[in-house]
């Protein structure tokens, strides 16, 4: 008999690969034992990155949910283990390191055995000091390479990396191949070179099926001394999700190694009761694309588990660039062949900005420049028009060393907008900030949790936790959950989304300049305090302030009326949160109210 490979099942990825939300504590629970059934798996990832925020924006507690799903496998000896992006933690810009120590003391005592350390710029920076925190706090820590295929990453790269993150502690290493357009051939060479030297060293592959190289890339790995290999099950496997665990453990088991046999009736369970997820609520903020593999990723390299809100950027976006073409005389866009354009546009951008590997936030990063570039076109303005604070902040180095060199136009952009790049340690831009939430929770009598749990979800997800406290995310969860069933629902005819085509086509879309909650004219509330939308039918003059954005930093932008006009429709009411390139109101053109 062969080499022993184990196998993790992502569970967490699976839903985050897919689509907006994870499943609920109730849906977890019962999973929890089918999986123990099945027999194959002696990992499990449970939470992590977007999980416990998701709870939090459907209005449920995700401290319950981890500490419920992590329970049965805990006792059967089944390791857990969580997504954990470094200098980021489970959010999407970085964390004081107060908080982010805290985050392993929590997941500890809830359960979670390993956390899964990434920085999506592989700066050993921002992963070093998460080694240190989840050691003194029980864990194991799972140092990850972001893989990616550039000039620049080179088995020789990463390995170098690698050795640095095995010094500093890590027991174990991860090759996080999130859009897996790794070469299967460097994969393996890689996991030799790490191998050779730290022979002791566990090493688990993370490999997304997108673009077809996962089963390729696998085999090498493992031929190459690779211990723990991720999978799905269905209905969740392959498309821009992960290889399933038949198709694994048979490919494995005939080239020589020692796998566990899987027992297929608790497969056929699970598959059974993830269908039922999906189809309870969870599928209708699934786009159906994400089923699909596609080639064309290899050219731009997005990973899978940003597929799902990527579709859902450039569906919101993709009105407002065709009613622009459509002014023009220009024929409108598809869906597919705006996005083959974003990938096109990806493709160019990436190398400008200095290489980075597109995982979770660089990812969203690259592709919301690429998604901006698009729109401005569409406007007649030059590319990079449109890029927010963080995505100066990735250029400029405030979020780590990027592997390339910045694009020169991209320098002298920089220069004429007064920004310098930095070289200094990341994590020194955001000092300490627990005691401030502390203060808060006291003053409202909000209890710290088991384990300070509440504490460190109010620290690390801050509005969303709010909303969640106030029941806001819940009421504005039904009624999102709702539109979407109405729209499953809506007949053949003259339907909705025709009258309001209709009415775009007339009409300026006011896009979101970046992400934020959207609040209107003052007035209408508390003294000072954001009002209610204005009327339909209000008359703009060209630049006059439609609405505030507030971004989650609490700045502040106006929001202008493109051209001016009559607003003929509200998209986004007050205090409803936006992604940059949604669509906030349309505006009908009308020169009387130019003069």
């Amino acid at each position: 008999m062969g080499r022993k490979i184990q196998f993790s099942l992502v569970y967490r990825d699976m839903f985050q690969s897919s689509g907006k939300y994870q499943p609920r504590k109730d849906q977890l629970e019962r999973i929890a034992p089918v999986i123990i059934k099945m027999g194959c798996f002696a990992r499990v990832e449970t939470n992590g990155g977007a999980f416990e925020q998701v709870n939090l924006l459907y209005g449920e507690n995700p401290n319950k949910a981890v500490r419920a799903f992590t329970k049965p496998f805990n006792e059967v000896g089944i390791k857990t283990h969580m997504l954990d992006r470094g200098l980021n933690a489970l959010r999407m810009f970085p964390v004081p390191a107060d908080v982010r120590k805290l985050m392993y003391r929590v997941k500890h005592a809830q359960g979670v055995d390993i956390t899964r350390i990434f920085c999506g710029l592989n700066d050993v920076r921002n992963i070093i000091p998460s080694i240190k925190y989840a050691l003194e706090a029980g864990m194991t820590p799972q140092a990850t390479l972001c893989i990616t295929t550039s000039p620049i990453h080179t088995a020789e790269y990463y390995a170098n990396i690698a050795d640095q993150l095995i010094a500093a502690g890590a027991p174990e290493i991860c090759l996080k191949d999130m859009a897996g357009i790794g070469q299967p051939a460097m994969l393996g060479k890689l996991v030799g070179m790490i191998k050779a030297k730290h022979p002791q060293v566990i090493i688990q592959y993370h490999g997304h099926s997108g673009p077809g190289l996962s089963m390729a890339s696998i085999l090498e790995v493992c031929k190459a001394g690779a211990d723990v290999i991720d999978t799905a099950i269905e209905p969740l496997s392959w498309g821009k999700v992960h290889p399933d665990i038949i198709s694994v453990q048979s490919m494995l088991k005939h080239a020589g190694f020692d796998v566990p046999d899987i027992n297929m009736d608790a497969y056929m369970e699970a598959r059974k009761l993830t269908q039922e997820f999906i189809d309870d609520f969870l599928g209708y903020f699934m786009n159906p694309s994400n089923k699909l593999m596609s080639s064309l990723l290899l050219g731009c390299g997005l990973p899978g588990g940003m597929m799902g809100s990527m579709m859902a950027d450039l569906t919101g976006v993709m009105a407002a660039i065709n009613a622009n073409r459509q002014k023009d005389g220009l024929e409108s866009y598809s869906e597919d062949a705006l996005l083959v354009k974003l990938f096109d546009e990806v493709a160019y951008v990436w190398p400008r900005v200095g290489y980075p590997p597109l995982v979770t936030p660089f990812s969203q990063y690259t592709k919301n420049i690429a998604l901006m570039n698009l729109l401005t076109e569409s406007m007649g303005k030059p590319r990079y028009s449109m890029m927010d604070d963080s995505i100066w902040g990735m250029i400029l180095g405030k979020s780590g060393k990027l592997p390339g060199e910045v694009a020169p136009e991209l320098k002298e952009l920089a220069k004429e907008k007064g920004y310098e790049f930095t070289t200094v340690d990341p994590q020194s831009n955001y000092p300490d900030d627990l005691p401030r939430f502390i203060k808060e929770m006291e003053e409202n009598g909000w209890e710290r949790g088991d384990d300070d749990e509440e504490l460190f979800e109010f620290a690390m997800h801050e509005s969303q936790y709010r909303d969640y406290k106030s029941g806001l995310a819940k009421e504005r969860f039904n009624k999102d959950l709702q539109a979407a069933k109405d729209k499953e629902m809506q007949k053949k005819g003259l339907s909705l989304e025709e009258v309001t085509a209709f009415k775009h086509a007339k009409a300026d879309a006011v896009v979101a300049p970046e992400g934020g909650t959207v609040m209107y004219e003052i007035g209408g509330g508390s003294e000072g305090a954001p009002g209610i939308a204005p009327a339909i039918g209000k008359a703009y003059k060209e630049g006059e302030r439609l609405c505030f954005l507030q971004n989650q930093y609490g700045q502040i932008t106006e929001v202008p009326a493109c051209l001016g006009g009559k607003l003929v429709e509200i998209r986004v009411e007050q205090g409803h949160k936006v992604r940059k390139g949604d669509v906030i109101a349309y505006i009908e053109r009308d020169n009387s109210v130019q003069e």
